[in-house]
């Protein structure tokens, strides 16, 4: 089975972008509270959407089931006030659970969590259970700057966060740590601040004991880890000098990278610098990068080819293409087990 560990529902209808937008333009005129119900989206509509795109797309390059989760871009944890990204999230999610109530076998749902800056992680813990406990949901998106490109909270390793790394363990869901739009100027959304979250996260923590404190708390860090495996000698170095224990002994056993890099090189560099049991397939298709690579032919994101020209053993793609994923994700594991036919 080939399993991408990264999809958003990138192509949710226009309208539905519309009421968002219309949501925020009616916070800013003063509307904070007893918000307006999205609008419904049919099954029609929702099959539409994913069967001209995600689902096309899986059926051409071999992908058998995605974990997906709603449109990271449009999170905007910034936007509004808690009450507004709690009912955001509310909705977001929903249409996530109706998407793998119609299509069971071809994706698995994942949270997005009504995050405001400043707030408590403690708020998101609601959501979080309704998601897991009465949804079905396998894992949840977490954004480590909630101010979008000011990164005005405290790092994700501060005791501000432990409420909800308490709640994760007892659910026994991972956490992807991804980062939302950006409304810096500094910083390009895809180009510049979803890579700057992945590598931020990294260092925060290589400082820190996060996982002697949360040994079984199991973050995964999007887009190949961001700069991290192109600087992996330099983490490993800064992490000696600073007298911190080795990156294997100290955040290996709970921190993994997808393939989300798209090129080849780049995944040849991730998966001879980063342990094999730490790499998942993904290529959050459609996303970042939608078109042709001209010196290939093939889609950028079509990161299963890459995967497939790997120079590794067939144990070891399988770990990446399945294994790995079903790992760090158990209760993926147990939803596809409850999917299989009756021996």
């Amino acid at each position: 089975m080939i399993i991408d560990c990264h999809g958003h529902f990138t192509t949710v209808p226009g309208y539905f972008r519309d009421y968002r937008k219309a949501q925020i333009a009616d916070f800013e005129a003063g509307k904070t509270s007893g918000f307006s119900t999205a609008p419904k989206i049919s099954d029609d509509d929702l099959r539409e959407g994913l069967e001209a795109n995600q689902i096309r797309l899986q059926k051409e390059r071999g992908i058998d089931m995605t974990l997906f989760s709603p449109i990271a871009g449009l999170m905007g944890h910034h936007h509004g006030n808690e009450a507004m990204s709690q009912h955001w999230s509310r909705t977001s999610n929903d249409v996530i659970h109706r998407v793998s109530t119609l299509y069971p076998d071809r994706f698995a749902p994942v949270c997005q969590l009504p995050q405001s800056p400043g707030a408590s992680p403690r708020g998101c813990i609601e959501e979080l259970e309704r998601c897991v406990n009465d949804l079905g949901f396998v894992a949840c998106n977490l954004n480590p700057d909630p101010s979008d490109g000011h990164w005005t909270d405290p790092p994700m390793t501060d005791e501000h966060w432990y409420p909800l790394y308490e709640k994760l363990v007892e659910l026994d869901v991972p956490a992807m740590i991804h980062v939302s739009g950006s409304c810096n100027p500094n910083f390009h959304g895809t180009g510049a601040h979803y890579i700057n979250g992945d590598t931020t996260v990294f260092m925060q923590l290589l400082l820190s004991d996060l996982f002697k404190t949360f040994p079984t708390l199991r973050m995964v860090i999007p887009h190949g880890g961001g700069a991290v495996p192109y600087h992996w000698g330099r983490y490993r170095g800064l992490a000696q000098d600073l007298g911190r224990p080795p990156l294997a002994e100290a955040l290996m056993q709970n921190v993994f990278f997808d393939t989300c890099v798209y090129h080849q090189p780049g995944v040849n560099l991730l998966t001879e610098v980063i342990p094999v049991k730490n790499v998942m397939f993904g290529s959050e298709m459609v996303g970042a990068v939608r078109s042709i690579d001209p010196e290939t032919g093939h889609a950028f994101d079509d990161t299963k080819r890459y995967v497939e020209a790997l120079d590794i053993s067939d144990a070891d793609r399988h770990a990446i293409f399945e294994g790995n994923v079903r790992r760090v994700y158990p209760r993926l594991d147990a939803r596809l087990k409850a999917l299989e036919p009756a021996q």
